[in-house]
């Protein structure tokens, strides 16, 4: 098993949506499949020490209950106002991390598209609400 898991979902609880996208003029690089460059981004996240816990809070966002009241409920760290982490720069992230949140489209807290990844803190879902 790899060290860290890279996987995008839907508030569908689809696929991975590495590429390929549903008419987004958001998407400018040749393939399609990149976003606009950031230098910085507005993430939320649900961090978990267990991946059963992880699983558990990736069903309530995929039965619809909105992001910020799943972290609340779920996520094991201080970032525990609906698992706001405020702007973030390039760098000031756990690698891992960070390459899963700059890969995601901006979304709403009601109807988010969250991104998995494990790292050394734990079991991410993540979700970014404003790049800039």
């Amino acid at each position: 098993m790899a060290p860290s898991k890279n996987t995008t979902k839907d508030k569908g609880g689809g696929k991975g949506k590495a590429s390929g996208s549903k008419g987004g003029d958001k998407k400018d690089d040749a393939g399609g499949a990149k976003l606009k460059a950031a230098t910085a981004i507005n993430a939320r996240h649900i961090l978990c020490e267990k991946h059963s816990k992880k699983e558990e809070a990736l069903v309530k966002l995929r039965d619809g209950i909105k992001f910020d009241e799943v972290a609340r409920e779920f996520s094991e760290d201080k970032a525990r106002q609906g698992g706001s982490l405020g702007w973030k720069t390039r760098g000031a992230l756990d690698a891992g991390f960070e390459k899963t949140a700059y890969e995601l489209e901006p979304s709403t807290t009601a109807s988010p598209k969250y991104g998995e990844v494990k790292t050394g803190h734990g079991y991410h879902i993540i979700m970014v609400e404003g790049r800039r």
